[in-house]
């Protein structure tokens, strides 16, 4: 059980990750690479925004701090991108700012 992690704590490449998420709110990132146990963002993987006609489709209010606690699914994202080292993340599905759900393609063991 992870406690009091904040954005603050984690490297440069998992704070942009983050904000990314908090940017696109709704959506989801298309073909992450993972390498050495970190996200890499340069360059930019492909974003997908869902849009809701008469809903709210801008970024999240967190975008906008500098640091905060981070939830735990953030958490379990980076715990998985530690855990498999190497690896892409073909499909990271964003809800209200935070990881939904993943379909990843990685070397066989």
């Amino acid at each position: 059980m992870h406690s009091d992690v904040t954005l603050a704590s984690l490297p440069p490449a998992g704070r942009r990750l983050v904000k990314l998420m908090q940017q696109i709110n709704h959506g989801c990132i298309k073909g992450l690479v993972v390498r050495d146990g970190e996200p890499v963002l340069d360059p930019p993987p492909r974003i997908i925004r869902s849009v809701k006609f008469g809903g709210e489709n801008g970024a999240r209010p967190e975008s906008r701090k500098e640091d905060f606690v981070l939830k735990e699914q953030v958490l379990d994202l980076f715990d998985w991108i530690e855990s498999v080292q190497n690896g892409v993340i073909r499909h990271l599905e964003i809800k209200h700012g935070l990881p939904f759900r993943m379909d990843v393609e990685e070397d066989a063991a």
